[in-house]
């Protein structure tokens, strides 16, 4: 059994033992996870029992339940798997840099690649934290390859990912994607935070010079990590966050970037902190030279990275931070009838928290691209334990104690949808968050939009003014109305899935949230 053995033995136990593991030419340590190159939502699945109860379950839920028998079948099954192996990595390690909310978590796993993967992305114990780590808070028993019974109850495939909340245990049976361990724990987290009264998010997170923190929502292509990592502020964490009345802290002590098509020149930090220590996922690179080749998506296009957040230099070291000042959603509008920039009230940010939108740019086959909404709540639906409003409605409680603002960025299209617009330029979308730090937004004047209501600046500094009102930018006024109405339509259509959720004796809350969407 290893337990808790440096990075350097654990490149020589994944190389020895791991058929695909090698070192690049940076020092990264490269692997390959098998047939599973992603996470597996439909194969994860939470007991269902008087702890968990109160869970987000049924339609639109991430929570797909199984009772604690089958749990026990799959546990033991894992257990004597592991039980089996010649060699087994186990790796003692804390979530969340608040050392008040602290939660100590034990991971068990089949391959030396795991246990670095889990070593750099969970905070690191010193040794003297080590010696006195005690009893795990939570446990995760991590077969690998080694599959579930298919015949099982519940099972649906080879791969099953089992949470037991009251025990609090995870199995992970039928895929080696070391994502999922990370995941889990987010889920994990999602769970036992807000019983604390503390919020977690998935989000970027970043603090000024003058400790002025912001907080980033988005989902993938909506520019999240490129505007979080901002060389001018202390990066507090890239992914997984707790807001509790100490303020902000970082859950994770690692990084876990997207790796396609990345190049010194776009992402410098990342690619600097890809060296000896950091772990790559299912990379191609040259058998020689062992140069990789990032455009490569022979295996997939989820190539990945994970490495310890101290390996990005303007990392704030320990990851916690001030209250928030600011609350950005972002997202990629690719049918061009968001503002570049919007001031949300407490219920708007609710509402567009709730809804997590953004839109993709889709392909057919006779070559017609048109843009598709996606929506996923909380920016991370797949990752939440309680009903999406439970959520925002911290959110928006600690919003107000602490004066947070909020705001809707659309780094996507303007002057048309995708197709006739053109994508807003990444040069006048950092002058806006430039103005959302220092303040200047706050003192500039605003009128409304039609259909969502939102509140545009008349003026922000670098960026030219006529684009700031997407009415403005589109030549053909009907087609900008009616755009607008069918993206109206959709965040209606979606936020009819979060209608029955009550908080406290009456509906208010909720009432107050519709109010603040699309208004025919």
């Amino acid at each position: 059994m290893w337990i808790d053995y440096m990075n350097k033995e654990l490149y020589e136990q994944a190389i020895k033992y791991e058929k695909g593991s090698y070192i690049t030419s940076s020092g990264a340590l490269v692997t390959l996870s098998g047939a599973k190159t992603g996470r597996s939502p439909r194969d994860k699945r939470v007991v269902r029992d008087e702890t968990t109860e109160d869970l987000w379950w049924g339609k639109g839920s991430p929570n797909i339940e199984m009772d604690e028998h089958t749990f026990l079948v799959n546990r033991e099954r894992a257990v004597d798997y592991l039980c089996s192996l010649e060699k087994v990595y186990v790796n003692d390690q804390f979530l969340n840099w608040d050392p008040e909310h602290r939660i100590k978590v034990r991971i068990v796993s089949a391959r030396a690649y795991h246990s670095l993967f889990m070593h750099n992305m969970c905070i690191r114990p010193t040794p003297e934290e080590l010696e006195n780590f005690g009893t795990p808070d939570f446990t995760i028993y991590n077969a690998g390859q080694f599959p579930c019974n298919r015949y099982t109850h519940y099972m649906t495939s080879s791969t099953s990912i089992d949470l037991n909340l009251a025990r609090r245990e995870m199995i992970i049976l039928g895929t080696q994607y070391a994502g999922e361990m990370k995941k889990g724990l987010f889920g994990v987290m999602h769970f036992l935070m807000p019983k604390r009264q503390i919020l977690s998010l998935h989000s970027g997170c970043n603090m000024g010079k003058e400790g002025d923190v912001a907080l980033f929502f988005g989902l993938s292509g909506t520019g999240k990590t490129t505007l979080s990592t901002d060389q001018n502020r202390y990066l507090i964490g890239d992914d997984e966050h707790c807001w509790s009345e100490n303020g902000v802290s970082n859950i994770e002590g690692g990084c876990y970037a997207k790796c396609i098509d990345l190049s010194r020149e776009k992402e410098p930090d990342i690619w600097n902190a890809i060296k000896f220590g950091a772990v790559l996922e299912n990379v191609v690179f040259d058998e020689h030279t062992r140069e990789v080749d990032y455009s490569d998506k022979s295996v997939t296009e989820n190539t990945r990275a994970a490495y310890p957040i101290d390996f990005i230099p303007n990392a704030k070291i320990p990851c916690v931070g001030p209250h928030p000042k600011n609350v950005i959603l972002l997202a990629c509008d690719a049918f061009g009838v968001l503002p570049p920039v919007s001031r949300l009230s407490l219920a708007q940010t609710m509402y567009h928290f709730i809804s997590g939108y953004t839109a993709l740019v889709a392909g057919t086959e006779d070559g017609i691209k048109e843009p598709t909404a996606t929506f996923s709540a909380c920016f991370g639906a797949a990752f939440i334990m309680y009903h999406p409003t439970r959520y925002a409605a911290m959110l928006a409680e600690k919003m107000q104690k602490h004066g947070a603002t909020g705001w809707l960025v659309n780094t996507g299209w303007s002057a048309g949808s995708y197709g006739s617009g053109s994508r807003i330029k990444l040069a006048h979308t950092r002058k806006i968050i430039d103005a959302i730090h220092s303040g200047a937004l706050l003192e500039t004047n605003y009128t409304k939009t039609e259909v969502f209501g939102l509140e545009i600046p008349t003026e922000v500094e670098g960026v030219p003014s006529e684009i700031l009102d997407p009415a403005n930018t589109w030549s053909d006024k009907k087609a900008h109305k009616d755009t607008l109405l069918k993206l109206g339509g959709l965040f209606k259509k979606n936020f009819e899935g979060f209608l029955d959720y009550k908080i406290g004796t009456d509906n208010n809350l909720t009432q107050q949230i519709l109010a603040a969407g699309p208004n025919f």
